[in-house]
């Protein structure tokens, strides 16, 4: 198995909200509603043997640019994706707000 990046132009309707995406190679959520599909083990890989639904759960800045957080509804395992320009900024800001007090009420 390549442990590199894979890229795939694939496009796909979200499970989630219904939009249809269309892939850049890069795509691994739908720019919509944020949630994702967990098919990688490695990224491009379609590994995985889960398919759970990724539900985007929090927002971090790594190197200034928006990281957002996905846990698995399935099997819970947490992975982090880079956003894309053409994401719901709006539910970005949402996510991160959240995010943040969430990680405060852990302090």
């Amino acid at each position: 198995m390549s442990r590199s990046f894979q890229k795939r132009v694939e496009d796909f309707v979200c499970e989630v909200c219904g939009a249809h995406v269309h892939g850049d190679g890069y795509t691994n959520h739908c720019p919509h509603c944020l949630w994702s599909k967990h098919v990688d083990i490695l990224p491009g890989d379609r590994a995985a043997s889960c398919h759970g639904l990724m539900e985007p759960i929090g927002v971090e800045v790594h190197k200034g640019r928006y990281v957002l957080i996905h846990r698995c509804t399935r099997c819970g395992q947490i992975r982090r994706n880079r956003t894309a320009p053409n994401d719901n900024f709006d539910l970005i800001v949402r996510l991160a707000e959240r995010w943040a007090w969430e990680q405060a009420g852990r302090s």
